[in-house]
């Protein structure tokens, strides 16, 4: 396939905006980037997809997601509003995620790889939990992400707080998926695996320390880390030290492991987080909404720290999420000097990347170069001012917006075409899930404790 017609943003470093060029795609890779009359003259008989003036440019990548929450969207949740991040488990997630079955978590699933197709979203790792259907929860989800085409990085959510036998069927099932990835049933290379746990305040030493000898795959941990105080009162009260030096203790913390949130983290907490190449990922809209408190992003950086991008469950509008990180720190702080646009922008493009190509190692992700992954979007955006490479961070986070999105690629594949969905039936899984959500919420409400 032969992309022609647009003004590539190659994402690469240095970054360039390219015109008169077009991509050659073959086998799901870039295969050639050129000027356009050149390429058309090489490959007269490819197909040819024109962008009609639009900006292409890499696929977003959302570095943490929770697909089970869809249908949290509207729910009446009983009694007086939750007073903090605590109250908010008890009464919403946990009994939330206690009410989905199977048809409920393969609906969940869909309606948000659905949301990032039109988003531009094309990789997504996500963090599942579903205590009344774990077994095979992963190969559910994973069905969804074959049909809709995107890549996706999956893992189930081990606990303690629905007792044991759970805690135990959660860890059978990250470790069998896990292997099922190793052993090549990876959706043609579209699905990575690591093995996911709530987090240390639901997590006794000896369930984490059965997850660490289970995890013979030696897969990186996906893990909430003091997303609110309470995690780290929990531990200092439990073991006398804090969240991230308990996680440390036993061995959870790596190049390969993903912490969500850190927002209560400390200096020592970050250089453990930095020494040991854990990666942070920062969901500023959900922060705010849970009412939790601001991740010290910046200075996380500052001590060394791979700080990403993720959602959190709120849709998968990853420039959305981008503005709200430069935004957040600026009025946290009283000071329009904090958090740049190429910092956001590094971490929303570079870090995310080299986060998810550790899942994908066979091409590059998040660029559009030769030999990367054809992970393309078509951004139907004017300027009204000069884009360049230099200003592009400002473009994006005061300019672009999702609804901006009319083409997605993954693979070469393309899941949406001119705002068409080509791989998924929208209307049919909507109607689907409409129908789902009152059982579901009638379930939901018989959870929810007095």
């Amino acid at each position: 396939m032969l992309i022609i017609n647009g003004t590539l943003i190659t994402n690469t470093s240095p970054n360039q905006i390219l015109t008169d060029y077009a991509l050659y795609i073959e086998d799901g890779k870039i295969k050639q980037i050129g000027p356009q009359n050149a390429l058309l003259a090489w490959h007269p008989d490819a197909e040819r997809l024109d962008a009609k003036g639009q900006y292409v440019m890499p696929g977003n990548i959302c570095a943490h997601t929770h697909f089970y929450g869809a249908f949290a969207r509207g729910m009446s949740i009983p009694g007086a509003p939750a007073k903090d991040f605590p109250e908010i488990l008890a009464k919403l997630w946990w009994p939330l995620d206690r009410a989905l079955d199977e048809e409920t978590v393969r609906l969940s699933a869909q309606v948000l790889l659905i949301d990032a197709i039109r988003s531009g979203t094309t990789t997504l790792i996500d963090h599942h939990a579903s205590p009344n259907f774990i077994d095979g929860s992963l190969d559910v989800i994973a069905g969804a992400v074959a049909e809709a085409g995107n890549l996706a990085v999956l893992c189930y959510e081990v606990t303690d707080r629905d007792g044991d036998a759970r805690a135990q069927a959660g860890i059978r099932e990250n470790e069998r998926f896990l292997s099922r990835v190793q052993d090549g049933e990876n959706v043609g290379g579209r699905i990575g695996a690591l093995f996911g746990l709530h987090a240390s305040l639901t997590l006794s030493p000896t369930t984490l320390d059965a997850c660490r000898a289970a995890n013979t795959t030696n897969a990186g941990f996906h893990i909430h880390v003091a997303e609110h105080e309470a995690d780290e009162y929990d531990s200092l009260q439990k073991y006398g030290t804090r969240t991230v030096d308990h996680l440390y203790n036993h061995g959870i913390l790596g190049p390969d492991t993903i912490v969500a949130h850190a927002v209560h983290t400390d200096t020592r907490e970050a250089s453990l987080l930095a020494e040991t190449g854990t990666w942070v990922s920062h969901q500023p809209r959900s922060n705010m909404n849970n009412g939790v408190g601001v991740t010290p992003v910046e200075s996380l950086l500052r001590a060394g720290v791979n700080v990403c991008l993720g959602t959190d469950g709120f849709p998968h509008a990853m420039w959305e999420e981008a503005r709200f990180a430069y935004m957040l720190q600026k009025v946290h702080h009283r000071d329009p000097r904090r958090m740049a646009g190429d910092v956001v922008y590094d971490m929303l493009t570079t870090n995310n990347a080299s986060l998810a190509a550790k899942h994908f190692p066979e091409a590059t992700l998040g660029t559009l170069e030769e030999g990367a992954h054809a992970d393309i979007i078509f951004v139907d955006y004017h300027p009204f001012t000069p884009l360049t490479a230099g200003n592009l961070p400002w473009q994006v986070i005061f300019g672009f917006h999702e609804r901006m999105v009319t083409t997605t690629i993954v693979g070469g594949q393309i899941l949406m075409l001119n705002r068409n969905l080509l791989t998924i039936d929208e209307e049919r899984i909507a109607a689907q899930a409409r129908e789902a959500a009152p059982a579901l919420w009638e379930r939901y409400e018989a959870n929810v404790p007095s």
